[in-house]
């Protein structure tokens, strides 16, 4: 079980709403929805407040459990799934009411992507018009990008080169706070890997 299965099991167990939380530990729902998501890691004030919520060590909100810890191997956790729209403001409104939910989160913009969250899993939608910089770097025909997150970026991009199963750019940073790295499968479908990585290492 992850961190952010742990927060969710044990928010859910104390009955609290993911608004809830937030409130308490003074930080946005979407942030601990991304946590229950694994697409972020709280930080060390936060966990040691939330060991005392839910009155848990932080030991045990952090590790996995031993027998879990061994049944796989595979660094990847599965984060979120975008698809690039060329008619954002209508394709908003269709997945309102195709999933009859609310928007998730929305850029500061309003008009770059959108999330939607279904049974803890994120879609998001992205401005073919008005695109991140991370996401046009392949010049990939296709419209969908799965994206995974891993505890450690550089070690997780040497892994993947050393595999030699498709092209693999060098780690780049679309902020401070976000490193990624590109990968193609055989369609040429893209791949983005985002991860915690070092200030220091040098990012493309």
């Amino acid at each position: 079980m992850t961190i952010g299965e742990k927060i969710q099991q044990k928010r859910i167990e104390h009955g609290l709403t993911q608004l809830t939380l937030a409130e308490i530990l003074d930080v946005s729902r979407q942030t601990i929805s991304k946590w229950e998501l694994g697409q972020s890691v709280p930080e060390v004030d936060k966990i040691v407040r939330m060991g005392e919520i839910f009155g848990i060590s932080c030991d045990e909100l952090l590790l996995r459990n031993a027998d879990e810890s061994c049944k796989n191997k595979n660094p990847l956790h599965l984060g979120s799934v975008y698809l690039i729209v060329k008619d954002f403001e209508k394709s908003v409104e269709f997945y309102k009411k195709l999933l009859d939910t609310k928007v998730g989160d929305r850029c500061s913009s309003g008009n770059k992507f959108v999330e939607f969250y279904i049974d803890n899993k994120c879609i998001a939608l992205m401005n073919e018009n008005n695109l991140i910089g991370h996401c046009t770097d392949l010049n990939s025909p296709h419209k969908f990008v799965q994206n995974y997150w891993v505890e450690d970026l550089a070690a997780e991009h040497e892994r993947v080169k050393a595999l030699g199963i498709g092209n693999v750019t060098e780690i780049r940073e679309a902020h401070p706070t976000y490193h990624y790295f590109h990968l193609t499968d055989p369609d040429n479908n893209v791949i983005e890997i985002t991860g915690g990585y070092e200030a220091g290492d040098k990012a493309r």
